[in-house]
């Protein structure tokens, strides 16, 4: 989210009926676990130190239905030399926090998520800023470590933004090349622009990125993240809602089934501890389980070490009980 603290192959090949080839056949739910990203901003800068999760979460939502955990992370603190190696110690905590969310059912999916909006301190990815190679060097070591689990999904970038568009495709199939050159499998989202907007994915970044293409063969392994949330800009920082979303994600979804029948997942979208929120967060979460597969699911913004004080907190209470927000408009919606 807009949270400021916070490929060239061009073959397109049909998407089989859903469950062949490996296309995402389990509906996701879910919720963002924040902290690992906190400070960074959408400039790509970042000044922090990062908070962990509280991991006593994963097994409080587990237990409620929820299979999804979107878990972000500042690049720098992952590798604090652009292009350089993982820090092993800051990988061991934020693993710590991978295998919590993991263990906490068996059936749950981590998306690994690259928090830093295209950039490394003020620079874009491919566009003057931090190389393609470089970009592509904290994914071949991250599927060094994750390529074999299919239980983790690679979120190769949070929210670009104000970038050439055409350039940000190249760079992403660049990604896509050398994660599979490096053996991963796993399933891999791939984000538009404008904030990974899912209104304006299907004119916008959308018809180039039907065209990356991946060496595994197909495109089934590969999907798109688009973020939408329900505010009066679309910033997820008001408490106020003012828009189910349901126009913009039926837009989206014919987008996909023409385009090959292809799958995208809403990583992103959440409201306040407000009325209008329980009602529009609801519809847009049935609209987007009636979606499946071509939405295969959702998380929503956020817990982890956001206090509830937080203007789209869904963290638990101290006493263990939950949010109205997420009792009411949320977890009816989990898988």
């Amino acid at each position: 989210m807009r949270f400021a603290l916070a490929i060239l192959a061009a073959v397109t090949v049909a998407i089989a009926p859903q469950g062949a080839r490996g296309q995402f056949s389990t509906r996701l739910g879910g919720v963002n676990t924040a902290g690992w990203d906190f400070s960074v901003d959408t400039s790509g800068d970042f000044s922090g130190t990062g908070d962990a999760p509280p991991v006593s979460q994963y097994t409080h939502f587990s237990g409620e239905g929820a299979n999804l955990y979107r878990i972000p992370f500042a690049w720098q603190l992952m590798t604090p030399t652009l292009g350089g190696t993982i820090n092993s110690s800051f990988f061991e905590e934020y693993d710590t926090t991978v295998q919590a969310a993991l263990s906490s059912n068996s059936d749950v999916y981590v998306i690994v998520d690259l928090h830093n909006y295209a950039r490394w301190n003020g620079d874009i990815v491919g566009q003057g800023g931090p190389t393609n190679a470089q970009f592509a060097s904290i994914w071949t070591q991250l599927a060094d470590e994750y390529g074999s689990n299919d239980r983790i999904i690679f979120g190769i970038m949070n929210e670009p933004h104000d970038l050439n568009v055409t350039e940000w495709v190249a760079s992403v199939q660049y990604v896509v090349n050398a994660v599979r050159s490096a053996g991963s499998t796993n399933y891999l989202l791939l984000p538009g622009s404008t904030y990974s907007s899912a209104q304006t994915f299907p004119t916008e970044a959308g018809p180039y990125l039907v065209d990356v293409t991946d060496p595994l063969g197909g495109t089934d392994k590969l999907l798109f993240d688009v973020h939408k949330y329900l505010d009066s800009d679309n910033s997820g920082t008001h408490s106020t809602c003012v828009t189910n979303n349901t126009e913009v994600l039926e837009t989206l979804v014919s987008f996909l089934q023409e385009n090959g029948n292809r799958q995208a997942i809403l990583s992103e979208t959440g409201g306040g501890e407000t009325s209008s929120c329980y009602t529009y967060l609801a519809e847009e979460l049935a609209y987007v389980q009636s979606a499946y597969p071509n939405l295969v699911g959702f998380s929503v913004w956020a817990a982890g070490a956001f206090d509830t004080s937080y203007v789209l907190s869904v963290t638990p209470y101290s006493n263990g009980t939950d949010e109205t927000l997420w009792t009411e408009a949320v977890r009816p919606y989990l898988p």
